[in-house]
């Protein structure tokens, strides 16, 4: 399909539809439409029934019944819940009496409702669980992958400046600061659909998998009002940039067809508008499941032709008609994305190209393809001229050969010279300002000003416990090791390390062949005893295993002193680093 001449597919080929922002930023057109539609507004949905949209990344939603109001999803935080609140109370002075979290990302503001801790709350069963899988063994990745997809560390002004995060104003409101967490656990869950009344009003749960295992759709027959985590208001992301588990789309699909099958007159999402009138809802959803189904069939279709991944991003393009609405455009991802994933989640990463087999290790093959294009001189040269003849991914790709052909500070292949760094830079912040896709404006930028070294993410690149988290629950904090053991370090090590933490609580790691594997703490060769509030200090970094043990606030039950600190000094931990 032809590249409409203002928008291609994933960003422009020239500077014609960038534009300047309010605040300096530069940014596609559409992309700064895209700002005002998700901007900061309560929504009057229809009679008792309000949304509050821009607040933050999602909406906070509230529908009231005889009996009160039902508070669906409540925010990044309380500060962020207080403000939608506030909103809430310019229409109706009804008790919050029953909360409801759509998916487990927007539930940190709970706290915020009067007597929060005697509401009923109903959620997924996975909600408690997703929310710990996020902040323990992948915690690096994952805030690092949110610093770079929602823009976090990007000005609020000039070129590189937040335009919006696609599906809301911001990541967090500014106006928010310092974000106090206030997560209640839901106290009524289920996993299948669920029937119940709710303020007295009937409520209908339905589990429909969306960017979340856990998302559910809210159904108020006698309001004829439907609340999902389905249909956003852009393209849905099949892949997220940040890195998430793979989101299939034929679950998808299926909790759209459910969707449609209610008939809604009114339809709230988790984020962006809403939408009123049964044919309007019908044709939005109609499009944005065929998009979807769009995506799969097509990308499959390209795989049984045997094409790779890389022709399978130019195989398959959404038609035009699929720019009717705002709801199927590239305003947060982008497709050529979403077909990789899927490519990915059918059939693994190998799509059949033989080089990918044995691929050389990344600074080897950077500097064989430079040496065989001229020299370092040569290829930027070339990429340069790329750049300025409007061939960007090709000068993308030059640009990314001279930075991952050296090793940076910290031993990744991230270096190259300030000029070639600055080089690559250029060219991602020129995809940024051409590309409608939030994630990808806020991925180049973010990654733009690290290579000019305006930014560090180096602490982001290592495990940083939080003391709190890990005083709440310190056996599971002691099982997030297993991620950190470093083979070498535990060389013929065969030995099980348990702690008691008190009260009951304790955990162990048998390490032995290069792993960690957690235990209950039982049959332990090596058994220590401290509070949780002691390894909290520890894991956080405000205090070492060698000073814990020397003012006694470890002490050892069995073995000896000397192999705890040997077990411990096992993992990629400077708290947990042997002295001598």
């Amino acid at each position: 399909m032809p590249a409409r001449p203002d928008c291609e597919a994933s960003f422009a080929a020239d500077d014609g539809p960038v534009a300047t922002g309010p605040a300096g930023q530069r940014a596609h057109r559409l992309a700064l439409q895209q700002a005002e539609r998700v901007a900061g507004r309560l929504y009057a949905v229809c009679p008792g029934v309000w949304t509050c949209v821009g607040n933050g990344l999602s909406n906070q939603t509230f529908v009231q019944g005889p009996e009160g109001v039902i508070a669906i999803d409540t925010g990044e935080s309380v500060q962020e819940m207080q403000g939608a609140l506030d909103q809430l109370r310019q229409h109706t002075q009804a008790p919050v009496v029953a909360v409801v979290y759509t998916h487990f990302h927007y539930v940190a503001g709970t706290a915020a409702l009067p007597g929060a801790q005697a509401l009923p709350i109903w959620s997924h069963a996975r909600v408690p669980v997703n929310l710990k899988r996020t902040g323990g063994e992948i915690a690096p990745m994952y805030q690092r992958g949110l610093i770079h997809q929602f823009g976090i560390r990007l000005p609020t002004d000039g070129p590189d400046g937040v335009v919006s995060v696609g599906l809301g104003p911001f990541f967090r409101n500014p106006a928010h600061a310092p974000y106090t967490g206030g997560y209640l656990p839901p106290n009524n869950v289920f996993s299948e659909a669920t029937q119940t009344t709710l303020a007295g009003l009937p409520v209908q749960f339905t589990p429909a998998p969306s960017d979340a295992d856990d998302s559910v759709t809210v159904w108020f027959p006698t309001l004829g009002v439907a609340v999902n985590n389905l249909v956003w208001p852009a393209l849905f992301n099949v892949y997220a940039i940040r890195g998430e588990e793979y989101r299939d789309p034929r679950v998808l699909l299926a909790g759209l067809d459910h969707l449609l099958g209610l008939k809604a007159q009114h339809l709230v999402g988790a984020h962006g508008p809403p939408l009123s009138g049964a044919a309007e809802i019908d044709a939005v959803v109609t499009d944005y499941r065929d998009a979807i189904q769009f995506l799969w069939d097509q990308t499959v279709r390209g795989l049984n032709k045997g094409l790779s991944a890389d022709e399978l991003t130019a195989f398959v393009q959404l038609p035009a008609r699929f720019d009717r609405t705002y709801f199927t455009q590239q305003f947060y991802g982008l497709v050529e994305h979403h077909v990789r994933q899927i490519q990915c989640g059918l059939i693994g990463w190998f799509d059949g190209v033989e080089s990918s087999l044995f691929p050389l290790p990344p600074m080897e093959r950077a500097n064989r393809l430079i040496a065989g294009f001229g020299g370092r001189q040569a290829v930027r040269a070339q990429s340069a001229a790329a750049l300025a003849e409007g061939d960007v991914r090709w000068a993308l790709e030059l640009a990314t050969w001279l930075v991952r052909s050296q090793a940076g500070p910290q031993g990744r292949a991230d270096g190259g010279s300030p000029e070639e760094r600055a080089q690559l830079a250029a060219v991602l912040r020129t995809i940024a300002q051409r590309t409608t896709s939030a994630n990808i404006r806020s991925w180049c930028s973010t990654r733009a000003l690290e290579l000019e070294g305006q930014l560090d993410l180096g602490r982001l690149r290592g495990h940083h416990f939080r003391a709190a988290e890990v005083q709440a629950d310190p056996a599971g904090a002691l099982r997030v090791l297993r991620v950190l053991l470093d083979p070498p370090r535990a060389q013929n090590v065969n030995r099980v390390l348990a702690m008691d933490f008190g009260d009951g609580c304790s955990g162990g790691l048998h390490i032995r062949h290069g792993v960690a594997v957690p235990t209950a703490g039982e049959q332990a060769d090596v058994r220590c005893a401290l509070s949780p509030a002691t390894w909290a200090q520890v894991l956080a970094g405000r205090q070492t295993v060698d000073a814990a043990f020397a003012d006694g606030s470890i002490t050892v039950l069995q073995g000896d002193a000397a192999e705890a600190r040997r077990l411990l000094a096992c993992f990629d931990h400077p708290s947990l680093a042997a002295s001598h």
